[in-house]
């Protein structure tokens, strides 16, 4: 299949194109900055309410009546404008394809190189957020703001949270010699003051050992930013990448403190709180740093150095950006229930060596390339601008895309995208609908094809239209079973290409415990997919949380940061201030009212499914290990959550 890099077919139409969108975007900024001046959010109501001579409300009124001006005087240009761009869509390709092609280790075709269907297994792992990259009109109506920069903030700390080493954490004490489940989402590259890698010490006295196989010498910075090349030593890849942590129960004494001045012991990570934009509550500081990639980050992001010099010469300015107890706080946080059988956790970061991303709400033509380019310092394949504009493919206007965006370290072989044509109310204003891909993971040493399907999808929003999100799964079903049928090149007597896995993920927009979304929690879908977090219904997983935050308690100072947020979200009492729950229909039972009432742990409504049947004979798809991702906080409205999925060849492959 080819694939489409440019949204026309050719230069002509792209030109044509690109002037009736000059023609309208004056108008179209400045109707959204006017919208935007009225509808504060809620940190600045609260200034508002504190301050009568606010600020921001004196600048309202001085550029209200500019915005209006020049928007009045724009409309005739939007007007031609609009003439000419409603029928090019008609011509319009439903995505972009992106390749920035990487020949290194890390690279798409090196990958491929890693797996041929035999051994042990191979793990592959999947996130999803719902990102709410709207025009800043219509995000502040979610209490987001800054749509351009947050685009720009989430791509930088998504990649660099990406490209983190892989750790693997072995305890090492008296009383319990077992090997703890590969950690996946703690700890960074150690850094020095200046952005470049350092030299790791082969062991730390009496509480942890820490050794990076390869090279330990000095990176360059890009490295230094974007982690080293992934792989899994245990499938045959590189051990540049593996850090092992080895936690001792041998006496000796207490590392002594390191420095915690601002120069001493900081290290590059992304976890910490933006500088996208300011808040009352989260204000810039010294060491305060927005991303990964800045050469000073907030040491609130990790747990404070120790000290880890070996006693040689030499080693005292060897640190590690971590206490030894917070390595043991790190795998505690990894929980696992006598009857499950992976790790699921709160974590900080986005998990490492992440294989694929499927995205939600970007609609933002701007704020999508603003991600596109930070994420190709990480994902060599990307999919954006997804969906359908005008009255093309589906039954109403659409003013816009329909916000999906797929990102892959794996070469895309094929894809599709379908439009919901049930859309109503503000919803039918975009192009909602589902994309699926089939990617290439590997090849047999008899050069069959290892593959692996993925389904990203966005169902309607108003909470009253159970049947037309469930009407929308079941178009999802039967789209996915058609795109599997269409692109398969195998027959039973002669595979051409084994399937991997078939993961389905992406914001549906109802829960599992709210009893308004009955209908769609008995679906047909989770019958045929398997959802990690559920056990049946309407009965959640006693470790699930919901992924829809109060959008009202955003900025707050406790939550403000991915570490406290983390915090915040391990507790009961956390996720009953923090996160959203099911709201009544009856008037008069708001948000806090409800929340005394209910048991469960939120709305969780991004979802995360895998498939154990469909697949290559005697091969198994199993969970390894699901995360709750805090470290976008700040910057949307919804959790992130990842999925790490062991696919086991059968004994026969091996």
């Amino acid at each position: 299949m080819v694939l489409y890099t440019a949204p026309f077919p050719n230069s002509c139409l792209s030109a044509l194109h690109a002037v009736s969108w000059a023609l309208i975007f004056p108008c179209y900024w400045l109707l959204d900055r006017l919208v935007a001046s009225f509808i504060p959010i809620a940190c600045q109501k609260r200034q508002r309410a504190d301050d009568p001579c606010y600020l921001q409300l004196l600048c309202t009124v001085l550029f209200a009546p500019v915005y209006l001006a020049l928007l009045v005087a724009s409309l005739p240009f939007a007007f031609v404008g609009f003439l000419l761009w409603s029928p090019l869509q008609s011509a319009r390709r439903p995505y972009i394809y992106s390749r920035l092609e990487d020949k290194g280790p890390a690279g798409g075709a090196a990958l491929l190189s890693e797996w041929k269907g035999t051994g042990p297994g191979k793990s592959f792992c999947f996130a999803t957020a719902n990102l709410c990259l709207l025009p800043d009109s219509l995000a502040r109506l979610n209490n987001v703001f800054n749509t351009q920069a947050r685009a720009k903030e989430i791509g930088q700390r998504i990649r660099n949270g990406a490209s983190r080493p892989q750790i693997k954490i072995y305890i090492d004490s008296p009383t319990n010699t077992s090997i703890s489940a590969a950690s996946f989402s703690s700890l960074v590259s150690p850094q020095g003051s200046d952005g470049v890698a350092r030299a790791v010490p082969g062991s730390i006295k009496r509480t942890a050992s820490v050794e990076y196989k390869g090279d330990s010498g000095h990176h360059s910075s890009d490295e230094a930013a974007n982690g080293p090349a992934s792989g899994d030593p245990a499938e045959g890849g590189s051990l540049e990448d593996a850090c092992i942590v080895r936690i001792g129960g041998e006496d000796g004494g207490r590392p002594p403190e390191a420095d915690d001045s601002a120069s001493g012991g900081q290290a590059r990570n992304g976890a910490s709180g933006g500088s996208w934009g300011q808040t009352p509550n989260h204000s810039q500081r010294d060491g305060d740093s927005g991303s990964l990639g800045s050469p000073s980050a907030s040491r609130e992001s990790l747990v404070k150095a120790r000290d880890v010099g070996s006693g040689e010469p030499g080693a005292t300015n060897s640190k590690l950006p971590y206490k030894a107890s917070g390595v043991k706080k790190a795998a505690a946080r990894k929980r696992r229930h006598p009857d499950e059988a992976f790790d699921h956790e709160v974590s900080a970061f986005f998990p490492a060596n992440l294989d694929f991303l499927c995205l939600q709400e970007v609609f933002d033509k701007r704020a999508a390339a603003k991600l596109k380019a930070q994420l190709h310092g990480y994902f060599e394949y990307i999919l954006y601008d997804v969906g359908v504009y005008g009255c093309q493919g589906c039954c109403s206007f659409k003013c816009l895309n329909s916000g999906l965006f797929f990102a892959s370290r794996y070469p895309i072989m094929d894809v599709a995208y379908h439009c919901y044509p049930n859309g109503r109310g503000s919803d039918g204003l975009a192009s909602k609908g589902a994309l699926f891909l089939k990617v290439q993971v590997g090849s047999t040493p008899q050069d069959q094809r290892i593959v692996g399907y993925i389904s990203c999808t966005h169902l309607h929003a108003l909470p009253e239209d159970s049947a037309i999100r469930c009407e929308q799964l079941d178009l999802l079903q039967d789209w996915l079973a058609d795109f599997r049928k269409s692109t398969s090149s195998s027959s039973t007597a002669n595979p051409e290409e084994l399937v991997a896995f078939d993961v389905v993920c992406g914001d549906f927009n109802f829960d599992n415990c709210s009893s308004d979304d009955k209908l769609e929690q008995q679906h047909s879908l989770f019958t045929h997919y398997k959802d990690p977090c559920r056990l049946g219904p309407g009965e959640e997983k006693s470790w699930a949380i919901g992924t829809m935050l109060d959008t009202d308690n955003l900025y707050d100072e406790d939550v403000c940061t991915p570490d406290n947020l983390q915090k915040v979200l391990e507790t009961e009492e956390g996720r009953r201030e923090y996160l959203a729950f099911p709201t009544s229909k009856s008037p008069g039972a708001g948000q806090k009212g409800r929340k005394d009432l209910l048991k469960g742990n939120g709305r969780r409504i991004d979802y995360m499914l895998y498939a154990e049947e469909g697949l290559c004979p005697d091969w198994k798809a199993e969970v390894e290990e699901f995360s709750f991702i805090t470290q976008l906080s700040g910057l949307t409205d919804h959790l992130p959550v990842a999925m790490r999925l062991m696919v086991s060849a059968g004994e026969e492959e091996a």
